[in-house]
């Protein structure tokens, strides 16, 4: 569990380079429409992320952004459950981003296994530069700005969540010593009154003594309800129950998505296989007459999928209908 008081807080972001298709909507919007009622939910346009392998060309990006948020409201994301926001109208984000470079070893940043595999997939752009081998840096910027428990990837995400969790460390590492560190500590613990506080050394205790996980969750559950302590005072407590130093940036988890991408092919594949992304604000009908020949849906199958007015079945081909009552 994120040793965090925000640790039902979940961050999620999407990058505006072109039209939002199926693969967008199967592996990310689905996901998004449950969380936003199970967590404290923050979704951003990633418009910085879109500057790492399109920084040359900014001609259709203020319309990506703006079609991407509408496409998501479309969809089911509620502003009324959850935070919609751009990335680059928080200055915070690229300000932490800065501050992050400065004390991350370059070997971390060079066997992120997804940068050799971009730049191999994405030969034709020149992405020879900082910004591309940053963007993982950038990733952890966003997420760790918010203090985000949660971070819903797909499998092959999982190692930028890690390399955000090994930065945090270093950070407070870094910048959370205090000569007087475990001073403060206890007289931090004695502002949570004597209950808490005779719960909370009993607690350390036994993770510290007996790696009990259990105990550290409880803890960290405990800490988090505390409302007569400081920030300040909490991020020492939060370290003191695991090492000596203030967790001043706390450690995210990666959440895993159920299906990272859609069942056989994406979005993005489809465009090799019918020489057409199939988007989300594409006509049904346009759709069908792109698709390969395909057996018809039996009545009674299983209802379609909305997406707009539209809705896929998947299998050996794909075919679109408009929705019907079964």
């Amino acid at each position: 569990m994120p040793s965090s008081s925000n640790n039902n807080r979940v961050l999620s972001g999407m990058r505006p380079t072109g039209a939002l298709h199926l693969g967008h909507y199967h592996g990310v919007l689905k996901n998004w429409l449950k969380l936003q009622h199970k967590y404290q939910c923050y979704f951003f346009v990633a418009d910085w992320h879109a500057l790492t392998t399109h920084y040359d060309d900014l001609s259709n990006l203020e319309n990506s952004v703006w079609d991407m948020v509408i496409d998501w409201l479309a969809v089911g994301v509620n502003p009324g459950a959850a935070t919609i926001f751009i990335q680059s109208q928080v200055p915070e984000h690229a300000e932490l981003h800065l501050l992050l470079s400065m004390i991350t070893p370059l070997s971390w940043l060079e066997r992120v296994p997804s940068y050799k595999d971009q730049q191999e997939k994405l030969k034709e752009r020149d992405l020879a530069n900082y910004g591309f081998l940053g963007y993982p840096l950038l990733q952890s910027a966003d997420i760790l700005a918010y203090k985000a428990g949660y971070v819903p990837v797909g499998e092959d995400q999982v190692a930028h969540v890690e390399l955000t969790r090994e930065i945090a460390r270093r950070f407070n590492h870094i910048y959370g010593r205090e000569a007087d560190f475990a001073e403060k500590a206890e007289a931090a613990i004695k502002k949570m009154g004597k209950k808490n506080a005779k719960l909370y050394k009993e607690l350390r205790k036994k993770f510290q003594e007996k790696g009990d996980d259990e105990a550290l969750s409880t803890a960290q559950a405990l800490l988090g309800s505390q409302q007569n302590i400081t920030a300040g005072d909490k991020e020492r407590l939060f370290g003191f129950l695991e090492g000596s130093s203030r967790i001043i940036l706390p450690e995210p988890e990666a959440l895993l998505t159920k299906a990272s991408k859609m069942p056989g092919l994406d979005g993005q594949k489809m465009s090799k296989s019918y020489h057409n992304t199939i988007s989300l604000r594409d006509n049904p009908d346009d759709v069908t007459k792109n698709c390969a020949p395909c057996q018809p849906i039996p009545h009674g199958s299983e209802k379609p999928i909305p997406v707009r007015q539209k809705s896929a079945r998947f299998g050996s081909c794909i075919r679109y209908t408009r929705m019907t009552k079964h």
